[in-house]
């Protein structure tokens, strides 16, 4: 792989195509009905949590839910299909292909391609529920209805298992689908980068109509609302840590003052482009997690981590394929309440994130191979997150398990905010450990509204790979404006829930369905492409290998052929010599040493000469 810093500027993605298979691209630009339809839809939609929450809450709340309710079995088939199909692809000949021209080179190091993609995939949730997320589903209101009569061994073992299926394998292979399918479209061949020319092989000439500008509509709204509402829950996190810190009481001042100060930092990243701000920041993320992760594993119960690694890998393994499908029919309405809560809520959001998450992944991935790119999308991050949640949700059920620490306090409920605070609390140097996390959560939110905000002015500008500074701003500001303004207005009405932000998170789930079928089309699209690739790759393969063949025997062939040529030119003379003067060749008599048997003048005999 070559570094970034043996080629300080990449190369730009090619120019658009002006004339393909779909149909005239467009040129770089503004692209009016997405951007205003998008936009009009996000206004609407803010005014009204900000005006009826209630109402708001209400309807959309009870809309997500049937929707979730109806469906989350076809969520789960779904998803399990996305993880197979990079799979499949992965291993087999398609996965030599290169995103790319054949000689392009990857832009990025390896480590910071690593820590772009891991960044603004899910850093900041793996510190909010590094810890909370083991621990909720080891408590006793939380527990799967399936583990919740289990031992506190066993239970905390598959509390653990469970969290890897929703942050392992099928979190990472949903993101695959959308990140392969443009990146094959964008580097490979020379597409805008966009969701919709992701479909051109299904689509046809009908991807730049007004089809096209559906399915960007459709990233464009789910992206941005899931962006405001992780801004807007996740500062609780950093307002609960400096409340545990002791450095700001937690209120809805502080909490405004924070979405604000991140959506600043976050502002001037994007402006600064990917080569920079957001470069810079993720490389900083991964670094400051690495550290934290260490010294975590260090102060913890470091040879019981080390050893529930182990066996939490082989727990996952073993138990794949129940997990993956596992949608407890038998359960009742508690069974389909839990995984409509948490699996089926997960598989969900992690598809509303994946045109941000794919998008951008694309855009950095220029330059490596089909299998390349699906083994350090799928198998790297997914590694380091199993790691993750080993360190911090073990050394929780450590102390929850064998030292007897209640984290619950007593309710049997879990505070998430709270919970990675509260574990620190039982290590030495908690406070430092605390202050790191806070960092690290800072930063994980500023790297996921930089990359947002340029995702999203990419889609809105025609697939531009480096769209104007100033709109990219303006994306940057609209995702932390909304986020405050909503948390302003629950401090009014003194009731959290009526903030209209668990309303725009359903809102965002509910982008998750017909980007779902979208996913769906990019599958039978990107195969379709690349069997022909192949195809063609193998055809190819065939005529050099005739042409080496030719090259390589064409002399051998050669000689052997003039041998008997000559050979049966030589017969031909004999045969006539042996007519016109009635001598015929005898065959050589056993026992001569010399003489050549073919020879008319060393074996010969006249036909009129009498027998002996």
């Amino acid at each position: 792989m070559s570094a970034s810093t043996a080629r300080p500027t990449p190369s730009s993605p090619p120019d658009p195509p002006q004339d393909g298979p779909g149909g005239p691209s467009p040129a770089y630009g503004l692209s009016k009905p997405v951007f205003y339809i998008a936009g009009g839809i996000i206004l609407l939609a803010v005014l009204f949590a900000l005006l009826l929450p209630d109402v708001f809450n209400s309807v959309i709340s009870t809309l997500n839910s049937t929707v979730v309710d109806s469906i989350g079995w076809y969520y789960v088939l779904v998803v399990t299909g996305f993880v197979g199909f990079g799979i499949v692809v992965a291993v087999s000949r398609m996965g030599e292909i290169k995103l790319g021209k054949d000689d392009d080179e990857p832009e990025y190091s390896v480590f910071s391609w690593f820590a772009m993609l891991f960044a603004a995939g899910m850093g900041i949730g793996l510190v909010f529920w590094g810890a909370a997320e083991p621990l909720t589903f080891f408590s006793e209101n939380g527990a799967p209805p399936n583990a919740a009569d289990l031992e506190a061994p066993a239970r905390a073992e598959r509390a653990l298992g469970q969290t890897f299926l929703h942050w392992g394998l099928h979190a990472w292979g949903i993101y695959v689908v959308v990140g392969l399918a443009v990146a094959y479209a964008v580097h490979r061949r020379g597409r805008p980068v966009s969701i919709r020319w992701a479909l051109e092989p299904v689509l046809g000439r009908r991807t730049n109509t007004w089809i096209g500008d559906l399915v960007d509509i459709i990233a464009l709204v789910g992206t941005l609302f899931g962006i405001a509402t992780s801004l807007g829950f996740g500062v609780n996190q950093i307002a609960a840590g400096l409340d545990h810190l002791g450095v700001l009481p937690n209120s809805t001042t502080v909490q405004v003052v924070i979405v604000l100060v991140v959506t600043a930092l976050a502002t001037l990243s994007a402006a600064s482009g990917v080569d920079k701000g957001i470069k810079l920041l993720s490389n900083l993320n991964m670094g400051l997690a690495a550290l934290l992760l260490v010294t975590v594993l260090i102060l913890g119960p470091t040879l019981f981590l080390l050893r529930d690694v182990v066996s939490n890998i082989g727990y996952y393994l073993q138990n794949f394929l129940q997990l993956a499908f596992q949608t407890l029919p038998f359960r009742g309405e508690d069974g389909a309440s839990w995984i409509s809560g948490w699996t089926t809520f997960y598989w969900g959001w992690w598809i509303s994130w994946s045109p941000f998450v794919g998008v951008f992944i694309a855009r950095i991935s220029k330059g490596r191979t089909i299998r390349e790119f699906i083994t350090g999308v799928l198998l790297v991050p997914t590694a380091l997150t199993f790691l993750w949640f080993t360190i911090m949700g073990g050394t929780a059920l450590y102390k929850s398990v064998l030292e007897g620490v209640d984290f619950t306090g007593g309710t049997g409920d879990i505070d998430p905010n709270t919970a990675l605070f509260d574990t620190f609390a039982h290590l030495p140097a908690g406070a430092l450990l605390s202050g790191i996390a806070v960092v690290l959560v800072s930063i994980f939110f500023i790297t996921s509204a930089d990359s947002g905000a340029f995702v999203m002015d990419m889609i809105a500008h025609r697939g531009d790979p480096n769209p104007p500074r100033i709109t990219r701003i303006f994306w940057a500001s609209a995702s932390g404006v909304i986020a405050a303004s909503l948390i302003w207005v629950s401090s009014l009405s003194g009731d959290g829930d009526a903030s209209g932000m668990t309303a725009l998170q359903s809102l965002a789930l509910l982008s998750a369905l017909p980007f779902s079928i979208v996913m769906i089309a990019m599958c039978i699209s990107l195969w379709r492409s690349l069997s022909n690739e192949v195809k063609v790759i193998e055809r190819l393969e065939t005529r050099l290998r005739e042409r080496e063949f030719i090259e390589h025997y064409s002399s051998e062939i050669t000689d052997r052929v003039d041998a008997r040529v000559e050979e049966t030119v030589h017969d031909h003379v004999v045969e006539h010599l042996a007519t016109i003067t009635g001598e015929f060749p005898l065959p050589n008599i056993e026992g001569e040493s010399s003489g050549d048997a073919g020879s008319p003048v060393t074996n010969r005999h006249r036909r009129d000469a009498p027998e002996a």
